[in-house]
């Protein structure tokens, strides 16, 4: 787990995070990103919270979700 500030949303702060991890290529292109429960294991973060992370991901054009499947780091 992280130690969250204050002032800044949870959601963003695990956003920057898991970018952080596609940009330096803990994530490469086409591997899974965690899903909304590993998200909320390892963050401590509500499922909403969660969810949320991923859909900032995916309007950034970051991740894509393939339905049944998952999220997953778009090709670049």
């Amino acid at each position: 787990m992280i130690e969250f500030a204050p002032d800044i949303p949870r959601w963003r702060q695990v956003a920057d995070v898991i970018r952080q991890r596609i940009k330096d290529g803990t994530y490469p292109p086409r591997s899974r990103v965690p899903s909304v429960v590993q998200l909320q294991e390892e963050f401590g973060i509500a499922g909403l919270t969660s969810q949320k992370v991923l859909r900032a991901l995916r309007t950034e054009g970051l991740i894509y979700t393939e339905p049944g499947l998952g999220s997953f780091v778009s090709k670049g």
